[in-house]
């Protein structure tokens, strides 16, 4: 008969721990009991909770706060789709005005017995029988119904003075509407007046037309060269990215657009910083501090220099002097570039670019 199983014993360790290895019943009732079961009843003497006083004090501070910030998130999110906007603009503009067969000789300009404007269809026809025909238009206003199209009776220019809306050329820049004659240039520019259109994207555009424009005046050389930009420019359009809604502001929801030489044009749309670098520098010198000064600028081109001529009243330029030229990204040689004068509209070869000359930067 085999020996007896020894009866289970406590087993002493080393510490005078002991495990009891006995089997203790789970009992699975207190674990299905409700944890509302389970808890002691709740006093509500010593129930917490917010007062109004802190209820108000944190709404003071809610608010404080989102009056610091939301102009600044405002600001930014309308900067972001104004510059999405810009630039799809200006790829349709040059997708139709490179469909154009000539930018120049729309409409009638005539003069009366004493030299004043007396028919002036020019920037209305430039509308109607050319741009309509290569780009989705709305509407078409006249010089006197200007507002018809969402146009802007006041707009702010980049610096912050607010102007009338330019309602002819010579409003938009005098140099724009005149006779010059001298050994190197010989022209005539009408003060034609302006006409509008709104655009299927929501876009409001005034157009200023020259309908003379040129792509040559057999222009005489200062060492390599030099000319006016005026003749040369065949129409300017100011843009409104959102009609009058405001803020009407040049840089913001307003800008300007140029075209210039009348077969195989160029298209210009700086978007120009405030102010131009406070020191003058040479080219090379001028470009790098052009990326220093916000890594997005620039130098502008030379077609990009003269719409910002064009538009020096929206630009608001001003030069005590009178003298101020500019440089330009466009090199003529290895040593020479071209640079414009905003003031006068000129455009010359400086042919150092080691000379220092002004610097104005431009957005890419």
């Amino acid at each position: 008969m085999p020996p007896l199983r020894p009866e289970r014993k406590w087993r002493e360790l080393t510490n005078s721990a002991t495990i009891d290895y006995r089997c203790v019943e789970f009992d699975r009732r207190k674990s299905t009991e409700s944890v509302a079961e389970r808890l002691p009843q709740l006093n509500p003497s010593k129930i917490l909770a917010f007062t109004m006083a802190e209820i108000l004090l944190s709404l003071t501070i809610i608010g404080v706060v989102a009056a610091i910030t939301l102009p600044s998130l405002t600001g930014n999110i309308n900067e972001r789709t104004w510059n999405t906007q810009r630039k799809a603009l200006y790829a349709r503009f040059s997708q139709a005005i490179m469909l154009m067969p000539a930018m120049n000789g729309y409409g009638t300009i005539t003069e009366d017995a004493s030299g004043s404007i007396s028919t002036d269809t020019a920037a209305e026809t430039f509308i109607t029988a050319g741009l309509s025909k290569v780009l989705k238009i709305n509407n078409i206003c006249d010089s006197d119904h200007l507002s018809d199209c969402g146009v802007a009776s006041k707009i702010t220019t980049m610096r912050a003075t607010q102007i009338d809306m330019p309602k002819t050329m010579a409003e938009l820049n005098s140099h724009m509407a005149m006779s010059v004659s001298d050994s190197f240039n010989n022209y005539s520019l009408y003060n034609t007046k302006a006409a509008a259109f709104e655009t299927q994207n929501g876009e409001t555009v005034t157009v200023y037309y020259n309908p003379n424009c040129v792509g040559s005046l057999k222009e005489t050389s200062y060492g390599l060269g030099a000319f006016r930009i005026s003749p040369k420019v065949c129409a300017n359009f100011v843009y409104d990215l959102n009609g009058n809604k405001g803020p009407n502001t040049v840089g913001k929801d307003i800008g300007f657009l140029t075209a210039l030489y009348p077969s195989d044009p160029k298209i210009a749309m700086p978007y120009p910083a405030i102010n131009p670098l406070s020191a003058s520098y040479n080219q090379p010198d001028g470009a790098n501090a052009c990326s220093d000064y916000d890594s997005e600028y620039r130098l502008p081109n030379i077609d990009e220099l003269a719409s910002m001529y064009v538009n020096n009243k929206l630009i608001e330029y001003s030069n005590p002097t009178g003298e101020a030229y500019f440089w330009s990204s466009t090199n003529i040689n290895s040593r020479a570039a071209w640079g414009a004068h905003l003031g006068d509209g000129r455009i010359d070869d400086l042919s150092r670019k080691s000379q220092n000359e002004n610097i104005w930067c431009v957005k890419r």
